[in-house]
């Protein structure tokens, strides 16, 4: 991740971002931060209901996957905007890459631990000696903050975690490889679900219940591109059509899953998973109008500090969000 992170922060330093020169103010690259999935159907809705249109907005939308690095597209000038997970972004910031939160269309954290229920574990001390599965790629950073918080170590033993580098799946816990696992209330633990595990067998930890909850899934640009009032304006309309597509999407969540079956071209979602997940991921967009709460920044700030002798952040960041945008947007 570092080294990625450094790329991208050299490839913005040697001028990446030449794609916002003349005739680009009505042209919008998003960078999402995973496949298309019901996790970003305000972008999808916007652009499926004519709302960015209505705009004067072109905007494409670019999946993301496993192999892509949101941090890496930004720096490189291959998107205007990105979707990230506010850790992953301020670890960023922090060593070069100058990106900043524009806009939080998602208000609480999905993130959470699914465990099988029989290993005995009921609380946060019981993880001493387990076997966890956690996401990297700057998934890990809130998990490594939590466990620092709690005194636990992540070096194995019988006071520590052993930590199992986790694939994008839900298999070590159904092979049995680990404990627990990194799951989103709106993906991976339905995914356990569909496998034939009842909820009866499973106890959950969500990051929100913890007090460790990070800010997920903001929209983030290049600081230098905000100086230019053309490409201010243009994401002050973004933003605005987004916001509109998010709470389209959260009054009509089968109409928002059909849009995202529709721009999936990989075909491999469901109808059922997209339902499910969009109903799911209401719950977290619900009471965000899209303007960044400072005081979800600070707790998330907080959190990645408290991260023992090898914090995510190492100083509390400067100029890492705005208002800018959604003042605009939303008045």
């Amino acid at each position: 991740m570092k080294k990625m992170i450094m790329a991208a922060a050299l490839a913005a330093s040697m001028g990446g971002t030449t794609a916002y020169a003349d005739g680009h103010a009505n042209t919008v690259t998003l960078q999402l931060q995973w496949v298309t999935q019901a996790q970003f159907a305000g972008y999808y809705v916007a652009l499926d209901k004519g709302f960015y249109e209505a705009e004067g907005l072109d905007v494409t939308v670019l999946a993301g996957g496993p192999d892509i690095a949101p941090p890496q597209v930004l720096a490189g000038g291959g998107a205007d905007a990105m979707l990230n997970w506010m850790p992953s972004a301020l670890a960023a910031r922090e060593k070069g890459l100058p990106v900043v939160n524009i806009a939080q269309p998602f208000k609480t954290s999905g993130l959470m631990l699914t465990c099988w229920k029989d290993t005995g574990i009921t609380s946060v001390a019981d993880f001493k000696g387990k076997t966890i599965g956690v996401w990297f790629f700057g998934n890990e950073y809130p998990f490594l903050s939590w466990m620092s918080q709690e005194g636990i170590s992540t070096d194995g033993g019988e006071d520590g975690v052993t930590v199992l580098k986790q694939g994008f799946n839900v298999d070590p816990l159904l092979n049995r490889e680990a404990d627990c696992i990194s799951t989103m209330t709106y993906n991976e633990y339905g995914q356990v679900l569909d496998a034939g595990v009842s909820p009866d067998e499973l106890v959950t930890f969500k990051y929100e219940e913890q007090g460790v909850a990070t800010l997920e899934d903001g929209i983030y640009v290049l600081e230098e591109n905000l100086d230019d009032p053309v490409f201010v304006d243009k994401m002050v309309r973004f933003v605005r059509a987004s916001m509109e597509g998010w709470k389209y999407a959260e009054a009509n969540p089968e109409e928002a899953a059909g849009i995202i079956l529709d721009n999936d071209e990989t075909g491999a979602q469901t109808e059922a998973a997209q339902v499910r997940m969009m109903g799911e991921i209401a719950k977290l967009t619900a009471g965000s109008n899209g303007a960044l709460d400072p005081a979800d920044y600070e707790r998330t700030v907080a959190t990645l500090l408290a991260g023992g002798s090898d914090p995510v952040i190492s100083a509390a960041p400067e100029g890492a969000w705005t208002h800018m945008i959604t003042d605009q947007a939303l008045n």
